[in-house]
């Protein structure tokens, strides 16, 4: 009789270990192990216990190709969570990693592979061929693809987080944390509201400060105190919630007719507009997207957006600056255009006019859309077409943990007709949807790629642009990382054409997925080792450092409510020395709606309690020496781009460190 060695992990997580009845049975090219109950003396399988067991076997298995788990109820049924499986063949001489990181719920028999990669041509065995196949269509059954709307990218088929797998649903202790914030921060606000309507009216810009109670950032307070600057104003376009938006003015746009002495006296000496056109210093905020939105109605009273024009400059002293805002897309000869000499509440008026339409492209678009509905994508056709053995689905795993539930919950108290937005945001409704299908209609591959973006937006040589240097930095680290990752697993560009899974995988991405997008760019077959490292180290780069730049800082910019307003009440001026403090107050967010966009930007936006940082993997997926030398080089390279990031901000009065490696999580978790 041969006697293995088995050492089983339970999941760390609450909930994890179980006390129903667990079998193994080894697998091997020779045969099978007995199957064997796993009972030690003692309680087994307690959370974060690692428990080791005999298997016997009447024969030498030889390889051990799978390990077969099964779970049987025993009095109550008590769910289990594996994180791997070693196998010690007789005589010791080896250790065999099988990972498993999956819940067994019920009464269940699953089977699972050692650690090292393995694309479909590097199986040969029938058993293995057999078990990657019915591994894929299990998982083709359970995750299926759906239209929440049209026009924009598909997802995965669950009305709500609680039709989701446990496999991808939130841990415990995530789902406790993410609904107690939000109460919390409900309540602290509900509190507030209370105690300004009982108190003295709110009429005046300062009254905003009675909304910060424990609820609040440095940056925020910082924000507060600058946010009339212009000074402030640009900075925020290059280094704010929604840094993608600004674009190199070559020359005006035909629909917005700003004559050069309008804004001469924002210029520098001995400069013009056509000079510093000419020179490229002139930036443009444009967001036509916005035209002829729906509006919509909270508490029966219609709500206001714009479509703003922006024209800014980069003044060799202030930096970057507005010079010239129009609320409209269509002007006429009564347009206004409104400038910094201007009264100075009708110029403030305006720069919130643009900031509103800001808070609308940053959630919806910037947000929203480019960053998780984007990666939903990938996760379902990963999740369809890789089986785990596949060194492409370990290399992703870790980059989509969390994404599907965190979506779900997003189409259901977000964005829904019932939800958050329809409640307090101004594009809320059958506006936000109509949003996102413009922008997914222009959407392009080449634009989610950094060293493209910041090109084509001609924005490469702005100054203090802290968020396009430090994605520049990450974007490398990750496309080294993805192409050693690559070049392990396939030595020439005929291995990736002839991988059937990978083909079927960026089928599903492109034809499933991104469906409805003729000049998005993406390609449906892969022929080279740079196309997949490409397409790679973009899905991780929106997933960790994209969605970072975005939603990390949500709560610090629009937290002062003045600065990023979330709806306007009253409809965009047309006079403008009629403009006065008792205007801008009626066409701010009320208290209601200042509190839950509070409350929202913190909840979404605060530091998540079980965050993994970019670039660490607490599931070891890959068990081979070759790939735990490139995941540790990746490693090295972020902590030097985080010793650059935290020297850069050393001395500065307002630092920009979302994007500092060790405060960006590793997948779409919020």
């Amino acid at each position: 009789m041969e006697v293995y060695t088995v050492t089983v992990a339970t999941g760390t997580s609450e909930y994890s270990g179980t006390n129903n009845y667990i079998f193994v049975t080894l697998v091997g090219e020779k045969g099978e192990s007995e199957r064997t109950l796993l009972d030690n003396p003692g309680l087994d399988f307690c959370r974060g216990a690692v428990d080791q067991y005999q298997v016997k076997s009447p024969t030498r298995l030889g390889t051990v190709l799978l390990v077969k788990l099964e779970k049987q109820k025993y009095w109550l049924e008590d769910n289990w969570y594996c994180r791997y499986v070693t196998v010690e063949p007789p005589g010791g001489d080896v250790v065999l990693t099988f990972p498993c990181y999956r819940w067994l719920i019920g009464d269940i028999k699953v089977e699972i592979r050692e650690g090292p990669a393995k694309t479909l041509r590097d199986d040969s065995l029938p058993q293995l061929l057999a078990h990657r196949k019915r591994e894929l269509q299990e998982r083709q059954a359970t995750y299926r693809w759906i239209t929440w709307g049209p026009a924009i990218p598909r997802c995965i088929d669950a009305k709500t987080e609680a039709d989701l797998p446990q496999d991808v649903r939130f841990d415990n202790e995530k789902r406790s944390d993410f609904e107690h914030s939000l109460h919390y921060a409900l309540l602290e606000l509900s509190l507030k509201k209370l105690a300004i309507n009982f108190g003295r009216s709110w009429s005046d810009l300062d009254d905003f400060k009675r909304i910060f109670w424990k609820l609040r950032s440095p940056v925020a307070e910082y924000c507060m105190d600058h946010w009339k600057e212009d000074r402030f104003f640009g900075y925020q376009c290059l280094n704010g919630s929604n840094p993608r938006m600004i674009q190199r003015c070559k020359k005006l746009p035909k629909n917005f007719p700003v004559e050069p002495n309008m804004v001469q006296s924002s210029m520098a000496n001995g400069t013009s507009l056509d000079k510093e056109l000419k020179a490229g210093n002139i930036y443009l905020l444009d967001y036509a997207i916005m035209d002829g939105l729906p509006t919509n109605t909270i508490r029966g009273k219609l709500q206001y957006i714009a479509a703003p024009l922006c024209l800014l400059y980069q003044h060799p002293d202030e930096g970057l600056i507005p010079i010239a805002i129009q609320l409209e897309q269509s002007p006429d000869r009564d347009t206004l255009i409104f400038l910094p000499r201007d009264p100075p509440l009708a110029w403030l008026l305006a720069k919130m006019w643009v900031r509103h339409s800001e808070f609308q492209v940053f959630q919806l678009l910037s947000h929203l859309l480019r960053t998780h509905l984007v990666i939903e994508v990938f996760c379902v056709a990963t999740l369809r077409q890789l089986p785990a053995v596949h060194p492409i689905y370990k290399l992703m795993a870790p980059h989509l943990r969390y994404t599907l539930e965190i979506n779900c919950r997003g189409r259901t108290q977000l964005i829904s007709p019932e939800g958050i937005f329809k409640r307090v945001v101004s594009t809320g409704g059958e506006g936000l949807i109509i949003l996102a299908q413009r922008e997914y209609k222009v959407l392009t591959y080449r634009s989610l790629q950094p060293h493209f973006d910041f090109p084509d937006r001609g924005v490469s040589q702005l100054p203090n642009y802290f968020y396009r240097e430090h994605s520049l930095m990450l974007w490398e680290a990750i496309h080294s990382f993805v192409s050693g990752m690559v070049n392990l697993y396939y030595q020439s560009d005929r291995d990736v054409q002839e991988d059937l899974e990978l083909q079927a995988w960026i089928r599903d991405i492109s034809l499933e997925g991104f469906t409805e997008l003729p000049n998005f760019g993406l390609p449906s077959k892969l022929c080279t080792r740079e196309e997949l490292s490409t397409l790679l180290s973009v899905s991780i780069f929106i997933s960790t450092a994209q969605h970072a730049a975005t939603n990390n800082g949500q709560f610090d910019w629009c937290a002062w409510v003045p600065n990023t307003p979330c709806t306007m009440r009253q409809p965009p001026p047309t006079d403008k020395d009629a403009v006065n403090m008792e205007m801008i107050m009626a066409t701010l967010p009320d208290v209601s709606q200042s509190c839950m966009q509070m409350a929202i930007t913190w909840h979404l936006g605060r530091a998540q309690p079980d965050a993994i940082p970019l670039g660490q993997y607490i599931e070891e997926h890959f068990t081979e020496g070759r790939a735990k030398e490139l995941i540790d080089k990746f490693q090295a390279e972020l902590k030097v781009i985080e010793e650059h990031i935290v020297s850069q901000n050393e001395g500065l009065e307002l630092q920009y460190l979302f994007l500092l490696p060790s405060r960006i999580e590793n997948s779409i978790t919020i």
